[in-house]
């Protein structure tokens, strides 16, 4: 009657056995570390970095565990704070500007345990350590670069249209458009209504001239302040995981402000450093002779224009008026041009490739610059010459590129692109001395819980209660190998979850001890007790956690944050307690008196 058939067991070794295995790299701690990164598209991590990384720490005496390549960073483990304070300081003086130098904290898991995805679970910011940034919409900037974008777009249509005009200005807040004679205006008037709908247009006189003021629509400015918000947010999120900082958190805060918290990092400066690597592609002209680049080099740039040098030395001059921005761009990936040599293949929006269509049409023969701007800095990609009209919005850009400068052009094109600077306004450090001091309650509260609870079930239920407390322990075993495995992040709601979850975990048994105690009264043998015990009971137990897993389940669909990571911690808590409390514990139980054919009393109080 109370006997589990063989795979049941082993389905509950095998439980046992993954559980122990995924949460041992939990008790393995973390080791100060530096993790290196490149700081331009144009520098890579190879092992000739590792090795100059090596000669710098030798150089300097500074003792060190390892220096590897993991990824596109390199990582340097220290044994103790003092040294990885002294080695982060070395390596960022002698590496230079084109390195981020960035003090972190990587888990000591033994390579075993890494090799069958054994990894310890992600920290939050307040158990690990870390800085916490809030970054603003720069509004203005944004409402200038709506407007430079949209003054530009008035002269693609108007072009377009073969409507006669005599400028395009900004003027303030608002594009002034000048036409020769009234009936230009009123022709221009109707074609920028249609093809520019977010424009609010009102008809003036410019001296002898008609003109028109074209404004942005308070409507039209919100909802370009919340895109431009979801685009930083997703390129931020892109720019921190691609540099490979371990679990970050980013998201959105109210209306035009953005969340950046990244744990293990210590180093404030190094942090801002990592955030303003999120770039910029702009695309102008180069239109200009060999004859205005001579004067340029002679200190005679012409107005509106700009001198940059090239990555073979070649000066280019380029003007100043942005023709179309990374804010059009779909996809770039690394290619092969049609003579084999790296290339960076780009997919332009609808909007880009009318843009770039009409521009590659009307400049034929004529020179194209893109621009990737970093941190403030202006960097000329590639200065092709236009030799055809480029339809369908696929362009191919070609250079002196070579295969990882084509890879690493195509990643920051394609997550690279801010659609509107941002600010930090607050910046914040949690020391990894305050991460450990909430581990170590964090976890003595729930171990002072635990023992609580086991006490209370040994003394109330005897043996049955010995039985309930090993489940309760397989119960937190499975929690921690779960979350482990997903790679949760665990911060101090999820803590509290963890020991919500142990609390709860024993509501299940103590339902199914009392219901074997009932039917002892009612004079029933141990053995039919214990299977109705477990049989009765068991709708019970059902229907409680599924309302408890269909709120924790909201939680997580409406919450945001710590409550999405408390929510997590519950629902999968109510599963394994589920399974340990009802499975595991009966199959002890069925091991303890299943076998023992006139069993004539059981030790449960």
């Amino acid at each position: 009657m109370n006997r589990y058939p063989l795979w049941k067991y082993i389905v509950i070794a095998a439980a046992l056995v993954l559980g122990f295995l995924y949460t041992l790299p939990n008790f393995y701690g973390n080791e100060p570390a530096v993790q290196i990164s490149a700081d331009k598209s144009s520098v890579k991590i190879e092992p000739a970095t590792v090795q100059r990384v090596e000669g710098i720490l030798n150089l300097g005496k500074i003792p060190y565990r390892s220096v590897k390549l993991e990824g596109k960073n390199a990582t340097v483990r220290f044994s103790d704070e003092d040294t990885q304070t002294k080695g982060s300081t070395a390596l960022r003086e002698q590496l230079g500007e084109d390195y981020v130098v960035a003090q972190n904290l990587l888990p000591r898991s033994p390579a075993w345990l890494t090799s069958i995805g054994a990894l310890p679970m992600y920290l939050g910011l307040d158990l690990r350590g870390g800085v916490h940034f809030l970054l603003q919409l720069d509004t203005k900037a944004a409402f200038s670069k709506a407007m430079e974008r949209h003054a530009s777009d008035v002269r693609s249509v108007l072009r377009e249209k073969k409507v006669q005009y005599s400028s395009v200005s900004r003027q303030g807040g608002e594009v002034r458009i000048t036409f020769p004679d009234t009936a230009a205006r009123d022709q221009g008037k109707d074609v920028i209504a249609n093809r520019e709908p977010d424009l609010l247009l009102k008809e003036v006189q410019n001296g002898n001239e008609p003109a028109l003021m074209a404004a942005l629509r308070p409507e039209a400015l919100t909802q370009r302040q919340e895109l431009d918000v979801k685009q930083n947010l997703t390129t931020l999120r892109k720019r921190v995981n691609e540099l490979g900082v371990a679990e970050p958190i980013i998201q959105q805060q109210g209306t035009d402000r953005i969340v950046v918290q990244l744990p293990g990092i210590q180093d404030t400066a190094r942090a801002k450093q990592i955030l303003g690597r999120t770039a910029t592609l702009e695309i102008r002209m180069a239109d200009f002779t060999d004859t205005d680049v001579a004067a340029a080099l002679q200190g005679q740039v012409p107005l509106g224009a700009k001198l940059f040098t090239e990555r073979d030395g070649g000066k280019v001059l380029v003007r100043n008026s942005v023709v179309l921005t990374g804010e059009s761009i779909t996809d770039a990936s690394p290619g092969f041009d049609e003579h084999g040599g790296p290339s960076v293949h780009i997919t332009l929006d609808n909007r880009g490739a009318r843009i770039f269509q009409q521009l590659t049409r009307e400049n034929i023969g004529k020179r194209m610059a893109i621009l990737l701007i970093e941190k403030g800095q202006e960097e000329v990609v590639t200065a092709p010459v236009i030799q055809t009209e480029i339809p369908g919005g696929r362009v191919q850009i070609t250079g002196r590129f070579s295969t990882d400068e084509a890879n690493n052009v195509a990643l920051l094109l394609r997550s690279g692109a801010l659609a509107a600077p941002m600010e930090i306004i607050e910046e914040r450090t949690v020391g990894p001395s305050l991460g450990a001091d909430n581990i170590a309650r964090g976890f003595n509260s729930t171990m002072i819980g635990f023992a609580l609870i086991v006490t209370f079930m040994i003394v109330y239920y005897r043996v049955f209660g010995v039985i309930a407390s090993f489940a309760l322990g397989v119960n937190v075993l499975l929690l921690v190998a779960i979350l482990s495995l997903m790679q949760a992040t665990l911060t101090l709601p999820g803590i509290a979850g963890i020991a919500l979850t142990v609390g709860m975990a024993i509501d299940a048994n103590v339902l199914i001890f009392e219901r074997i105690r009932e039917e002892l009264r009612n004079g029933n043998s141990p053995q039919a007790a214990i299977h109705a015990g477990f049989d009765r009971a068991w709708d019970t137990i059902f229907d409680s956690n599924i309302t408890t897993l269909i709120a924790g389940f909201f939680l997580f669909w409406l919450g945001s944050g710590p409550v999405r990571g408390f929510a997590v911690t519950l629902c999968i808590g109510i599963l394994t307690s589920m399974f340990s409390a009802v499975t595991v514990s009966r199959g002890v139980i069925n091991l303890t008196y299943g076998r023992v054919k006139k069993l004539n009393g059981i030790s449960i109080g």
